[in-house]
């Protein structure tokens, strides 16, 4: 019988507590991101849960990382400038620390790996996945949407979510032009991204953004409740208005 403990519901999956560890459901990808959460432990990057198997109803067991994960409207912790600078320094310590891994044959990744695959790609490093505490990140969770791909792409995305690089529209919108291009160069120093990719960034999140809005769409038409309940709530279309902001703006973006 499974264990019975305190029971999270997050976007996606339903998380339970059971003492020091976390249950959470599988995937097809599951083997491949666990053999990558060993790998970045074995390369020093402990910002991230351990793996401890499967319990008896077949769901993974991974660390409790204890702290408070922010929902939105974010409150003022995840907000702040030094929010934005620790997780531009989390996420070049994973990148590099994911460097020399194989993935076991035959893997399997949630979101298809993208070119020039560089490093493994958290996929999804966005305020809802990070573990705070006192007000400072402490950790990355949630590996789900792992995949091999650009430094880039990744990065992208964690600018979109932790800038926040959002249309007026949106009732998550707190960063007008000029902050955002202040918010992404202090992201982009926090990461040490090199002036190449720096000006790369603004059109990587337009393409990432309307990627994520194409990903809820495909889920949801395949039947995945969680997907279709987003898609019923106006995610997609929110996402393709944040990436025609992008898009607009992505020129004075990339002079930041």
């Amino acid at each position: 019988m499974p264990s019975v403990g305190q029971r999270f519901e997050g976007g996606v999956n339903e998380v339970e507590r059971v003492g020091q560890v976390v249950h959470r459901p599988v995937g097809p990808w599951t083997p491949a991101v666990h053999a990558l959460l060993r790998h970045l432990r074995a390369a020093g990057f402990t910002q991230g849960p351990a793996v401890h198997g499967f319990d008896g109803a077949g769901r993974e067991v991974l660390d409790f990382i204890p702290g408070e994960v922010p929902d939105y409207p974010l409150p003022e912790y995840a907000r702040a400038d030094a929010a934005l600078v620790a997780v531009g320094a989390l996420l070049r310590r994973l990148h590099d620390a994911s460097l020399g891994f194989t993935p076991p044959p035959g893997a399997v990744w949630q979101l298809p790996p993208r070119e020039p695959a560089e490093v493994l790609c958290h996929g999804d490093l966005a305020p809802y996945n990070c573990v705070f505490r006192d007000g400072e990140l402490v950790a990355a969770i949630d590996f789900d949407t792992a995949h091999p791909g650009p430094r880039l792409w990744d990065l992208a995305y964690t600018a979109y979510r932790f800038v926040p690089l959002s249309a007026p529209e949106n009732p998550d919108f707190t960063a007008p032009p000029d902050e955002q291009r202040r918010r992404l160069r202090l992201l982009s120093d926090a990461y040490g991204l090199d002036p190449g990719d720096r000006r790369r960034l603004p059109e990587t999140a337009v393409r990432r953004v309307r990627a994520l809005a194409e990903h809820i769409r495909t889920q949801a038409a395949l039947g995945h409740p969680a997907f279709a309940r987003h898609l019923a709530q106006g995610h997609a279309d929110l996402y393709d208005a944040d990436a025609a902001h992008l898009d607009r703006h992505r020129d004075a973006l990339s002079t930041a």
